[in-house]
């Protein structure tokens, strides 16, 4: 099958079904939900890391790429667990956090204890003259970029979490490690690859001061060199194969960058993510902060990405939601009075646009925000030390957890709701991380008597079916509106109008003449009246096709 044409559905491990009653999910837990995998027809399942890890970033520190973390269960599990889903057409694709180790990883433990060539697979520097570390650069997790390498005097660099170092990808012998670790599992029958902040992997040899003003990010983001090392990469493991699916998250990136790393010209990646949709409910650029999405500004950047990538002959991974994200019906929707309408008005928006939809486990059911009360019930370390930032920086107890609240790490992290019951069909024990709104939201509700579940499958099912959709061409319609993102979608004779209110009051456009009659491909309401005037309900998302 076309890339054009797949549905990645990703998993969360940890909170997707625990087999074994311990309160984590796990990989048999997977196995134990293959059919209802199968009934919503994706393609292929992104997990995030299963493998060995402290968890001191949630599996993105990893100290063994080449064994399952026993939390998860075990290597005859996962092997198991790919033969079935080949067997019931859904591929794997694994997270790969190639940018840097666990500080517990063997080629770390090796550098520290003196070993030259483990030594060269890290960035170690020694602090300036005058003592001070040996740049200015901040973590992306809040204090300075460097730690002490021991008891060397010297530091090494980590962009993220102290015990997460970052590799030094000049170094050839990093380059041809990571290599290894994707065609081990290649071996494994994995097609599929996703490559944890791999433009950040560019930084230079010699590393200097960012200039005041100036984010250190902007040295080592979207680097020229990043590119070369792509290449590499997918000629040494996954571009031997003719079916891999490859996507990269991508910080901070642009355009331009997006479409060298996904044009197939370029042998390089698939598709990337990108984030700056997801920032337009950020006061000044500031995830900790609570404000209404910027539509004008959504609108915006949905379209220059849609249109810029398809200008260049890129392609991009489509998503509103992933484990890093809060839930976006809570952002972007209406979880309350209209959280079935804009549950599927969001989808509708990304699922008939150009690129490889993304579905985020619970998605499919219209999963929301945890209604948590007070701090106690959060688990990450980043929402954590947000509130504490937050209250000295001013903010009252109240204020503060309600930033929180909106934008944690952990809303959508909470267990897949599969049932009513006090812990949500997940687990027999005490899960890992609480629950709240399963008694309304959970999958025997939707399956029986839901909508959402089958908006969603009709939605894939015209992916697979329309080449409109899986291939056609994209082009802006009326970006100036108030309430209503609409583009165009075309393949050679056929033209389809996708018109989605993002909005909970009704509005009327005005149709382009050739539209007015045309097909209803697909609505979230029944009875569209095609007029000329075309009334859109609240949250109302309408696909007219012609020709």
């Amino acid at each position: 099958m076309k890339l054009s044409e797949q549905v990645i559905y990703q998993i969360y491990p940890k909170s997707f079904y625990d087999s074994n009653g311990d309160g984590v999910g796990d990989l048999r837990g997977v196995i134990e939900k293959i059919d209802y995998l199968k009934k919503l027809n994706i393609d292929m399942i992104w997990f995030n890391p299963f493998f060995v890890s402290p968890q001191n970033d949630n599996g993105y520190d990893i100290a063994d790429y080449y064994h399952i973390d026993p939390m998860f269960g075990t290597m005859a599990d996962f092997e198991e667990l790919v033969a079935k889903l080949k067997a019931n057409g859904i591929g794997v694709m694994l997270d790969m956090v190639l940018n840097h180790t666990s500080t517990e990883h063997e080629w770390f433990q090796k550098a520290l204890a003196g070993d030259e060539k483990y030594q060269k697979f890290y960035y170690l520097r020694p602090p300036k003259a005058d003592g001070s570390l040996p740049t200015n650069w901040e973590s992306k997790f809040g204090g300075p970029a460097w730690a002490p390498f021991g008891d060397t005097g010297l530091y090494y660099l980590h962009l993220y979490d102290p015990t997460q170092a970052d590799l030094d990808w000049h170094n050839p012998a990093v380059r041809q490690a990571c290599a290894a670790v994707v065609n081990f599992w290649r071996q494994k029958g994995v097609q599929g690859f996703r490559f944890d902040v791999i433009n950040v992997t560019g930084k230079a040899e010699k590393l200097v001061d960012a200039p005041k003003g100036v984010p250190s990010k902007t040295l080592y983001t979207d680097t020229p060199v990043v590119h070369d090392y792509l290449k590499e990469l997918n000629a040494a493991s996954f571009g031997q194969d003719v079916n891999s699916v490859t996507v990269g998250e991508m910080s901070s990136t642009t355009v331009a960058n997006s479409v060298g790393y996904t044009n197939p010209a370029n042998h390089e990646l698939s598709m990337v993510f990108n984030f700056h949709h997801l920032k337009t409910d950020y006061v000044d650029g500031r995830k900790w902060s609570r404000m209404a999405f910027d539509f004008p500004r959504l609108k915006q950047l949905l379209d220059s990405w849609a249109s810029g990538m398809a200008a260049g002959g890129g392609w991009q991974a489509l998503f509103w939601n992933n484990h890093d994200q809060p839930r976006a019906l809570n952002r972007f929707g209406d979880a309350g009075r209209y959280r079935v309408k804009s549950a599927e008005m969001l989808a509708t928006v990304i699922h008939l646009l150009r690129g490889t939809p993304f579905i985020y486990m619970g998605e499919e059911l219209g999963m929301t925000d945890p209604d948590y009360d007070n701090m106690a019930d959060y688990v990450d370390i980043e929402a954590l030390n947000a509130y504490r930032a937050l209250i000295r920086s001013g903010y009252s107890h109240h204020d503060a957890f309600t930033i929180v609240k909106t934008k944690a790490r952990d809303n959508s992290r909470t267990p897949m709701q599969w049932d009513d019951s006090a812990k949500a069909g997940f687990t027999t024990g005490k899960p890992w991380l609480t629950p709240t709104n399963q008694a309304t939201i959970n999958v025997a509700h939707e399956l029986a008597s839901g909508e959402i579940f089958d908006y969603y499958q009709r939605l894939i099912k015209l992916r697979k079916t329309m080449p409109i959709v899986a291939d056609g061409g994209y082009q802006s319609w009326r970006l100036d509106d108030p309430q209503v993102f609409g583009y165009w979608r075309t393949y050679r004779q056929q033209k389809l109008l996708v018109l989605n209110n993002f909005y909970g009051q009704s509005t009327t456009v005005t149709l382009p003449e050739e539209m007015v009659g045309a097909q209803v491909l697909l609505s979230n309401y029944q009875d569209v009246n095609v007029t000329a005037q075309l009334t859109m309900q609240p949250y109302q998302a309408v696909a007219l096709l012609l020709g």
